[in-house]
């Protein structure tokens, strides 16, 4: 029998002919991504077991991004992104984005991307749950915990348990008023948030494969509200042209056996697809816009590893142009790559970022900023009983900031027209 895409990555980097669902087995591992958030316990840990003189097991393949909790005044913030400074300069680390400096880039899970480190056929871990983003380039990522980087920055290694795949395609051209999240939440709230739990979520079909490398990230990205273990997009064209010019590393394309095989496979209608959005306090809580246009809101929130990429703020910026926001509506790019494209990349006659400006949107600098809650001084964090409609990947009581907020998910699209009715509004209003 033929194996997976995953199966076949996983085959490769443990030395092994052929490996199933449910082998254990040590994996070789390319790439270990880590931020301030867990940084510090990784390394506190690497030191405990393998020594204050240890040396990482590969320093080119350790990647740390500070992102979480990097614009704020808090004392213990600003001890953790320290301790980063200071293991990168004793391990000499060529991949250690500094806030406060020219290195500094943003997200981790955009900024890994952009900066060439997601590669068809390779292993990405990192100490953050969206590490499964870097799926849509055709690779195994998934989110481990500290004890595991850990152990990766000594040995360069991994136990893992190959996960069976289950398939999403996505039949015909997806309506222009859809994307990537409201795919996404259309399935968490078909399947639930254990629906895919320690699975591989594959995404194929003309839908999926019609989308940009921006969508297909939002994708791969929430799997993990499914409970997944790792999403994964087979590349095409559009996968190689995008890693091939942001890294002059080599890579191998993995796909599919022609006779894989699949846990499941789930079959969609494109054209049936309408915008979707998660209410509280759950990604599986889902219900179409349309039956919510009733909820008021007290801010709107375009940003993060699921919301901030250019292509989100390119959806944003057609139904914000040459209107005014009736509710605070935040716009936080990802990444300072993204940031710069704002100044630059136009619709019509104007930029994005004047398109924002000229709404009344407030902007935030590139960094994870609200999605995670974070210190009182974050941009953007929600206070007491506030209503907000976000792009955002979870909702869960606090995650954004009080734990009296009420946070809704939805597609850039979706959020950029509420804010201009101040109640959560069908993007179809709009375009």
């Amino acid at each position: 029998m033929g194996m997976t895409i995953t199966e076949k990555i996983l085959t490769k980097h443990s030395g092994k002919r052929a490996v199933s669902p449910g082998d254990n087995i040590w994996v070789d591992v390319d790439i270990l991504m880590t931020h301030d958030v867990c940084g510090p316990g990784t390394i506190d840990i690497f030191k405990k077991n393998f020594g204050n003189n240890a040396r990482v097991w590969n320093r080119e393949g350790t990647v740390i991004i500070p992102d979480h909790y990097i614009f704020t005044k808090d004392q213990h913030a600003g001890r953790n992104i320290e301790i980063l400074r200071g293991f990168a300069k004793e391990q000499d680390l060529p991949y250690f984005y500094d806030v406060g400096t020219s290195r500094y880039r943003g997200v981790c899970h955009v900024a890994l991307a952009q900066e060439g480190h997601t590669r068809p056929g390779e292993v990405l871990f990192g100490t953050d749950s969206h590490t499964c983003t870097a799926g849509a380039f055709g690779e195994f990522a998934t989110g481990i915990g500290n004890t595991d980087a850990a152990l990766i920055m000594g040995i360069g290694k991994l136990w893992v348990k190959v996960p069976p795949t289950i398939r999403y395609v996505f039949d015909g051209e997806v309506p222009p008023y859809i994307m990537a999240k409201d795919m996404i939440l259309t399935i968490i709230g078909k399947i639930g948030v254990e629906g895919a739990n320690y699975m591989t979520m594959e995404f194929a079909g003309d839908g999926v494969y019609a989308l940009s490398m921006d969508e297909r990230m939002t994708l791969c990205n929430m799997v993990i509200e499914a409970g997944a273990k790792n999403g994964v997009i087979s590349p095409d064209k559009k996968t190689i042209s995008y890693v091939v010019s942001h890294t002059k590393k080599s890579f191998e394309i993995v796909e599919n056996d022609h006779d894989a095989r699949f846990r499941d496979i789930t079959y969609f209608k494109s054209n049936e697809l309408v915008p979707m959005v998660a209410k509280p306090h759950s990604p599986d809580n889902t219900a179409p816009a349309r039956d919510l246009n009733t909820t008021k809101l007290d801010r709107c929130y375009i940003g993060s590893c699921t919301g901030g990429k250019l292509d989100d703020f390119k959806a944003a910026a057609r139904i914000l142009k040459g209107n005014k926001v009736v509710t605070d509506t935040y716009i936080v790019p990802a990444t300072v790559e993204v940031a710069d494209s704002l100044k630059k990349e136009r619709l019509d006659n104007m930029t994005l970022l004047e398109i924002f400006t000229n709404a009344g949107a407030r902007i935030g600098d590139p960094s994870c900023a609200a999605c995670l809650g974070g210190p009182v001084d974050t941009f953007g964090r929600l206070n007491n009983d506030e209503v907000c409609l976000s792009t955002t990947n979870r909702n869960f009581p606090g995650r954004m900031g009080s734990k009296g907020s009420q946070v809704y998910l939805a597609s850039p699209y979706t959020v950029a027209a509420s804010a201009l009715t101040g109640k959560i509004t069908d993007p179809r209003d709009f375009l």
